[in-house]
């Protein structure tokens, strides 16, 4: 491709609601255009990314035996009634769902468990035709509430989702395993830095996932490690143990303390500087909503410790939780927002503990009066220790539960989900076979989910640098750069087609930047933004067929004949898919 045949276009400085490198670098270099929040143009260069990502994923699905296909974007209402995830998609706010003209409702998928579901179950009679794995490639939606860094978290993205279906947990757990693989090789072979981490199933359900997250500092998801066990896993699912505070060195008796306008733990502190954070308790209320209620939650927690709303949402197995507003608050403890405690709770509020005020003693809460706080209290002398759940955030430092194995924290990407379903959503939906007895037994499912558009914006957040983009070469718009110093000199004009023509056809994919009246200076800040891996420069030695050969990082080129470029060319690209196999 010869870059003065495309329509290409850079910007000089970063769009202002850039975020993260990879929005911004893809945004200046034309690869794509915003055209709502959350919603972008690919351009060819960026399309031709994607295609390459897309070809890795159906090689390696491909090679075990899954079956590519495509499945309708707009669904029915029905199928989700029918599984049973309507109302938290909605409730969630997640769901772009309207009515069609003749009033039917319907939803644009932001998954489709329920369509593959449906459709497996009106072709699979028999044990004998199981296992099956399906896949497609697909645009899916999802309306975030704050769409942001890019093509991170957006409204409309690429992805790849797949479905296993078989006779036994067994065998689930069998295509799980070969999946977990599949993802292995799809990543190392976009040439990504990865890390498989324990995960919360979430809406989706099942008994077990595990996330893929791209390493990268910019990462929405924390994930926390401990190095001497090789253990990851998304906060969202790690559980630890945490140090229990310090004892009061005296039991007092418990009183109330005057607070004025002391609604956070770093007021209650300049008030009480002697008091560990460890023995300030806060309580957090919520409004939880179920298919046929809702009802105001008050959790339990340690000042220094910070609660997780999924593991709450798991617990009480709720659609929907939100921080509860200042009239819900006003209902449940009769005082102002900040003020809320344990004791003297309205009798329609159910209280539950974080397991980190386990046993906690002589601890301050709030006093459920404005401007009041308890001090000075003792779980079972003054107060029944609530219902007692693993509801916080694992902290670095904190310890594994099983060893004093220590957690730290880093920071990822998710880019690819896997989950064991189990018989949930053909139990919901009467997906059946007859096993080799002729009795009816529900199918074992499994599913599996790769962020097409966030493997590409991810590859950009682990290998850029000041000056722009560096792709892997596997997954590179194109893979050879040729740079012409002067375009309408003869000379270079010649051996600059000639090396172009050479490597088409050689099967290597190459861009050509042969645009007129345009200086060097100007061709090199371009090829540094785009960031093609390998770069051949044809100048004033094209004369005697001499080049420079080098890399997007390489300092200096090495001056070689175009045949030793060529060949130099093609031992890097075996290099790139050797190191990728």
């Amino acid at each position: 491709m010869r870059l003065s045949q495309q329509l290409f276009v850079t910007l000089r400085d970063d769009p202002a609601d850039a975020e993260v490198r990879s929005h911004a670098l893809m945004m200046r270099a034309g690869f794509m255009q915003k055209l709502a929040a959350g919603i972008y143009v690919y351009g060819p260069m960026m399309w031709r990314v994607l295609r390459k990502v897309e070809a890795i994923v159906r090689e390696e699905h491909d090679k075990v035996g899954a079956q590519e296909m495509l499945m309708p974007a707009i669904q029915p209402k029905e199928l989700w009634e029918e599984s049973g995830r309507w109302d938290r998609y909605v409730q969630d706010g997640i769901l772009f769902h309207f009515r069609d003209r003749k009033g039917t409702e319907v939803c644009l998928g932001p998954t489709h468990e329920e369509v593959i579901t449906t459709y497996v179950k009106r072709l699979v009679q028999s044990y004998k035709q199981l296992p099956v794995t399906l896949y497609q490639i697909q645009t899916k939606f999802r309306d975030e509430i704050r769409p942001r860094f890019g093509l991170m978290r957006g409204r409309e993205f690429i992805m790849k989702d797949a479905y296993s279906f078989d006779t036994s947990a067994e065998a689930m757990a069998a295509s799980y395993t070969t999946m977990r693989d599949v993802y292995r090789n799809i990543f190392t072979r976009c040439g990504l830095r990865f890390t498989p981490v324990e995960a919360d199933s979430g809406a989706i359900g099942g008994a077990g996932s595990e996330e893929f997250m791209v390493d990268a500092d910019t990462g929405e998801d924390a994930i926390a490690v401990c190095r001497a066990r090789d253990y990851a896993a998304n906060v969202e699912k790690a559980s630890s143990r945490i140090s229990a505070p310090d004892e009061p060195e005296s039991e007092l008796s418990m009183h109330l303390e005057a607070t004025p306008n002391a609604r956070s733990c770093d007021d209650l502190l300049a008030l009480f500087p002697e008091l560990p954070m460890t023995r300030l308790l806060k309580t957090v209320l919520y409004r939880a909503v179920w298919d046929d209620r809702e009802q105001t939650i008050a959790i339990l927690c340690r000042g220094d410790r910070e609660l997780n709303e999924i593991k709450i949402v798991n617990h009480l197995d709720c659609v929907g939780l939100e921080l509860a507003d200042e009239k819900q608050v006003r209902e449940a403890t009769g005082a102002e927002p900040g003020f809320a405690g344990p004791i003297g709770l309205a009798d329609e509020v159910h209280l539950l503990a974080d397991q980190s005020v386990e046993g906690v003693k002589g601890f301050l809460c709030g006093g459920n009066q404005t401007d009041m706080h308890w001090l000075d209290v003792w779980f079972g002398r003054d107060l029944e220790q609530p219902e007692t759940v693993d509801f916080g955030v694992v902290q670095s430092g904190d310890l594994m539960l099983d060893s004093d194995d220590v957690f730290e924290l880093t920071r990822g990407i998710e880019v690819g989900h896997i989950f064991q379903l189990g018989t949930k959503y053909s139990e919901a939906m009467g997906a059946t076979f007859a096993d080799e007895n002729q009795k009816i037994q529900h199918m074992w499912m499994g599913c599996y989910g790769i962020g097409v558009s966030r493997v590409a914006a991810s590859a950009i957040e682990q290998n850029h640098d000041e000056n722009g983009m560096i792709w892997p070469l596997p997954i590179a718009p194109y893979t050879v750069h040729i740079v012409q110093m002067k375009a309408g000199n003869e000379e270079q004009d010649a051996l600059a087609a000639e090396l172009h023509d050479a490597l088409e056809a050689a099967g290597i994919d190459v861009l050509l930047d042969d645009r007129k009246k345009l200086s060097p200076g100007a061709k090199f800040k371009d090829a540094d933004l785009v960031g093609i891996p390998l770069r051949v420069v044809v100048g004033r030695d094209a004369a005697e067929r001499m080049v420079e050969y080098g890399t997007r990082t390489s300092e200096g080129r090495d001056k070689v004949s175009l045949e030793e470029a060529i060949e130099k060319i093609k031992a890097a690209i075996a290099d790139a898919g050797a190191s990728c196999s």
